[in-house]
């Protein structure tokens, strides 16, 4: 039989992460496409603050698509200390990126936002149509507006040039290939690091705060099967949140428990609540997901748990920690 041309070069920048993961393994097992070429970049390749490297990457790979997940990251207290840093590298990235795209032609760039950019006095749930309603957290102002300029950016290429640029906005995401950093990482990677080190050392489990907090997690390699239905079908410009819905929030308790239960962790569990809760809440509303897509099945989240636990122990030696 004749082989399918190849018509669509996708190129992922923050190729190596945690989502960049996901959507290389869920493009590996099966929900690529014959008409696809796959191109994962990470830093390594190109370093997305210069804008004569940016334009140098997208000459040598020509892509028709994009998959902009290239971000500096941090966890809150990196992100208190250097906002400015923050704000700039990642409007630097983000406009390279997005202007690269459209000078090359991309049909179709695809952004990735988070749900720590929506206001910070705000009605519950969130929506698509909230994002600049107001101030985000101050603890991380400068990462969020940056953030949300993207949205900015995506309306003026689309107005101007006709442009398909459109962004989505996971919550918190976990799964294998995380920054599982107990001091900087996120709470979920985190909690797995210091139970397999509680377990190591045959102590107690300390969780900071209450564990009373809830939150919306989605695995990463549901999100990565995400992405690629917005790459291929969503073709508005306003971002779509990818969440699983507010009746699957789960509690910091909870989700340690499952931690705990996924790497047969017997010891205690201790609550430290001299240490801050963070926002209580922060749900986000999938409703225009499931209009989209009413069939979607997420993973449930202590299957999900289990994998990514069973990841980082054979792991453990190369995790980012």
């Amino acid at each position: 039989m004749a082989m399918t041309e190849v018509t669509k070069r996708i190129l992922v920048t923050g190729g190596t992460g945690l989502v960049g993961r996901a959507i290389e393994k869920v493009v590996a097992d099966g929900e690529g496409q014959p008409d696809e070429e796959w191109i994962f970049v990470s830093s390594r390749d190109a370093d997305l603050t210069s804008s004569s490297e940016t334009k140098a990457l997208f000459e040598r790979h020509k892509p028709t698509h994009v998959i902009h997940l290239a971000a500096m990251v941090g966890g809150l207290f990196k992100n208190i200390r250097s906002n400015l840093d923050f704000w700039r590298t990642n409007i630097h990235i983000n406009d390279n990126v997005l202007h690269s795209a459209h000078e090359s032609g991309v049909q179709k760039v695809v952004s990735c936002l988070s749900t720590c950019i929506f206001p910070d006095k705000t009605t519950y749930p969130i929506d698509e149509t909230m994002i600049h309603n107001g101030p985000p957290h101050s603890s991380n102002f400068g990462y969020s507006y940056a953030k949300r300029m993207i949205d900015v950016q995506n309306r003026g290429y689309s107005e101007q040039h006709g442009r398909r640029f459109t962004a989505v906005i996971p919550t918190n995401v976990f799964g294998p290939h995380d920054n599982f950093n107990i001091e900087d990482g996120h709470v979920l990677p985190g909690l797995i690091h210091k139970v397999y080190l509680a377990k190591q050392s045959g102590s107690a489990l300390t969780v900071w705060g209450t564990g009373k907090p809830r939150r919306q997690f989605i695995y990463s390699l549901d999100l990565a099967r995400l992405f690629l239905w917005v790459l291929r079908e969503y073709d508005e410009v306003e971002p779509i949140i990818l969440s699983v819905g507010e009746e699957d929030e789960v509690s910091i308790q909870e989700a340690a428990e499952a931690i705990a239960e996924a790497m047969e962790f017997r010891g205690e569990l201790v609550f430290d609540t001299t240490k801050s809760d963070g926002q209580f809440k922060k749900t986000a509303s999938n409703a225009k997901l499931r209009r989209y897509l009413p069939g979607f099945q997420f993973t449930p989240f202590r299957k999900a748990v289990k994998e990514t636990c069973a990841w980082f122990n054979a792991n453990y030696a190369n995790a980012r920690k």
